[in-house]
């Protein structure tokens, strides 16, 4: 038993130290990938006269909105707030020189009359405000007709489902940026089966990324077939769009 507690121990602190040594996300513009599905957003967020100075980015896990959403907030010098800790009074009442604001994740927003509140006074301070989430506003769940009928009012834009070539990219540059060594058969594997969402990348890297740092195993195909057994198409069924697509680094640019 004191062995097995030993082991346990030493395992949860290597957890705990790889994932304190993990470098943060990069969001920065240089990291974004121009795509057709996000050319839309693009040309909203590179002006400025938005309807009453506000603009909703909505599109499904993955899709970049978060990453547009930091990269305008960092050109307007704007505070970037998760929706789940909105506190509207702090936000525009002890930094009375913000000019703009950003608020991601609306649909895990936890108070109502907070968001509310805030819509409000950014009006009345003229702040400009992006919103993102995961759906229009029209489609957000709402408790408060006044909130409602003010999300209604926002112009929106959308995220479209990424193209291959965005998803390739993005799958290069999560393993790039965790430092998971990954061979070329085996990413080329994970392309063939992976479900053809920015979402389901995203979580396929994230749990190959702790699993090969839990127990310290290379990401082969056995392994990762061992780990992501829940998420991977069965028979190669995900791979549907271009018989020919392989994942190739030269081709979708550097990811370091």
């Amino acid at each position: 038993m004191v062995g097995d507690e030993r082991g346990d121990a030493a395992s949860s602190a290597r957890r705990q130290l790889t994932l304190a040594l993990r470098p943060p996300q990069d969001l920065t513009a240089a990291r974004f990938v121009p795509a057709v599905s996000n050319a839309a957003a693009r040309t909203w967020l590179a002006q400025m006269n938005w309807p009453d100075r506000r603009l909703w980015l909505w599109g499904p896990e993955g899709s970049g909105k978060t990453h547009l959403l930091h990269v305008w907030a960092d050109r307007m010098a704007a505070p970037v707030v998760d929706a789940r800790h909105l506190d509207s009074e702090t936000l525009l009442r002890d930094d009375p020189a913000c000019a703009a604001l950003a608020i991601d994740s609306l649909e895990s927003c936890r108070d109502e009359r907070a968001l509310l509140h805030l819509l409000n006074r950014a009006r009345e301070k003229r702040v400009r405000l992006l919103l993102a989430a995961r759906v229009p506003p029209a489609r957000l769940d709402v408790a408060l007709p006044d909130l409602a009928s003010r999300l209604r009012a926002i112009a929106a834009v959308a995220i479209a489902r990424p193209d291959d070539r965005l998803r390739a990219t993005l799958l290069l540059r999560l393993l790039a940026e965790r430092q998971l060594v990954v061979p070329q058969p085996v990413v080329d594997w994970l392309w063939q089966h992976l479900p053809r969402t920015g979402s389901a990348i995203l979580q396929a890297v994230q749990r190959l990324d702790e699993a090969a740092l839990t127990h310290g195993r290379p990401v082969t195909r056995a392994f990762a077939q061992l780990v992501l057994a829940d998420l991977l198409a069965p028979d190669g069924s995900a791979y549907d769009d271009d018989d020919d697509f392989m994942i190739d680094e030269a081709a979708t640019g550097p990811v370091v």
